[in-house]
């Protein structure tokens, strides 16, 4: 057996590798980097941001343990230098991880010449199944000005000089939001516009609510059911805030405007970031002529992964069903065993998230919106984390927990979970991206509320906010 990837990202190069140990073999094409959107200019390159971003606060609250004194500086070219430093360490080691002898790892772009045969530059190569994986690319906005020069993109900001002193970030889902936390730790002004009711749109709206009044308070200014109608760039700055049209200024000044409400309204900035979703990376595949059927949202699949061409698959963001790194390995572990013809027990509707804030927020399975929506009895059980002791020690107590469980029907309607069944948890605070994986191992497993209510917490841990939930 032979099997093509298409893309080195998460869901790409860990099928191929998991394939290579099962003897199948691989060839992998990549364009790019090695390790995708998630290792080389998101997941990743943040989270090293994130940590400084912690440093920082860390300092700026040090008085209140006690130490007092400090003196420190920000370099912010250090910092990018760490951040790079960690991304070449880990694409090293998927380098090295791509070495095995059953992998072949070609570079270049890949197109579809027939069902069973990609062309990557003058090269030609087949295989009995081929693995579609090339992720996504930024979206933008159809308003006049999106494409000024300066207008950057979450792989831009990453690289820029100098931390704006005025950050204006369009979009309040993930990206954004990660963004929006971590220049406000780094000494931005930060005001962030979000088109919907709510921010992170797919959260929990409790979850939303509460985030955005913590975000708030750290001085992130967010307007909600914003609707930008343009982007303008109007001059720029000397370091005296005087204008300026000479070659030596440092900074273009931008003015966003937006609609709220009926009224018209804008927000003026150093640097703008374009936040707003991704979308499939398909360019140049040539999908059509090879009878693979895709959207704007991305490739259409099944339960399997597999297309409307069944040799063909098509895991991670290029199938637009759950934009995440995690999603994609787990989503390319399914299509290889329906490949070698394995059963498993991954229930890919059981996918956590987390958005890499301060505090940070995570989510697994359905919202009491949703339960509401299609008719599910459900009851909400909630816990603070002001009145969890690590918490309280820690000096990091904004935060909830809030647990889905089904309830008995109210009437003769017949609910499609037995009562008691935990179907959701949403919370924000201390760890919430660690504490989540708890959550998601009780609702992958279809546990009861008394089956998680008996398991012992070690205290005193962060994780004991999910117990006082599930026992309120």
């Amino acid at each position: 057996m032979k099997i093509i990837i298409i893309g080195a990202g998460p869901g790409g190069y860990e099928t191929a590798l998991l394939a290579a140990k099962r003897g199948v073999e691989v060839v992998l094409v990549e364009s790019g980097n090695l390790g995708g959107t998630c290792l080389n200019e998101g997941c990743i390159p943040t989270k090293a941001f994130c940590k400084n971003a912690e440093v920082l606060d860390g300092l700026r609250e040090a008085e209140a343990f006690g130490v007092t004194g400090l003196s420190y500086g920000f370099d912010f070219s250090a910092v990018k230098a760490r951040k790079n430093a960690v991304v070449e360490q880990l694409r090293n080691g998927v380098e090295s991880l791509m070495g095995h002898k059953m992998i072949t790892l070609v570079r270049g772009k890949a197109s579809f010449k027939d069902q069973h045969t990609v062309i990557v530059g003058e090269d030609e190569y087949s295989a009995d199944y081929i693995i579609i994986a090339t992720g996504s690319v930024s979206a933008s906005l159809p308003v006049p000005g999106a494409d000024l020069p300066g207008i950057l993109t979450s792989r831009e900001i990453l690289d820029i000089e100098d931390v704006p002193r005025r950050l204006c970030v369009i979009g309040g889902g993930v990206i954004g939001l990660e963004f929006a936390s971590i220049f406000r730790s780094f000494g931005s002004e930060v005001t962030v516009l979000e088109y919907c009711k709510d921010i992170l749109p797919r959260f929990d709206t409790d979850l939303a609510k509460r985030l955005k009044q913590s975000l708030g308070k750290r001085g992130i200014e967010i307007n909600t059911q914003a609707q930008v109608t343009g982007i303008e760039m109007f001059g720029q700055v000397r370091d005296d805030n005087s204008p300026c049209h000479s070659e030596r200024c440092e900074e273009s000044l931008y003015r966003v405007t937006f609609v709220r409400k009926g009224k018209e309204e804008c927000v003026e900035a150093d640097k703008v970031l374009m936040a707003v979703g991704r979308r499939a990376n398909v360019a140049s595949l040539n999908l059509a002529d090879v009878g693979i059927e895709f959207s704007p949202r991305g490739i259409v699949v099944n339960d399997f992964m597999q297309t409307s061409v069944p040799h063909i698959y098509a895991v991670g963001d290029i199938n637009g069903q759950m934009m995440l790194a995690h999603a994609a390995t787990f989503q390319g572990i399914t299509a290889l065993d329906h490949i070698m013809g394995r059963s498993n027990d991954i229930d890919l509707s059981v996918m956590p998230a987390a958005v890499f804030t301060s505090p940070e927020a995570a989510s697994v399975g359905m919202t009491e919106d949703e339960c509401k929506e299609k008719g599910i009895p459900v009851k909400c059980l909630k816990s603070f984390f002001r009145a969890n002791g690590k918490a309280v020690t820690m000096a990091e107590t904004d935060g909830f927990c809030k647990v889905v469980v089904a309830a008995a029907p109210k009437d003769d309607t017949l609910s499609p979970y037995p009562e008691g069944q935990i179907l959701g948890c949403h919370l924000y605070g201390p760890h919430a991206s660690d504490i989540i994986q708890e959550a998601c191992a009780m609702i992958s497993r279809k546990a009861s509320l008394a089956e998680f209510q008996s398991v012992i917490h070690t205290h005193p841990t962060l994780t004991e906010v999910l117990q006082s939930a599930l026992h309120s």
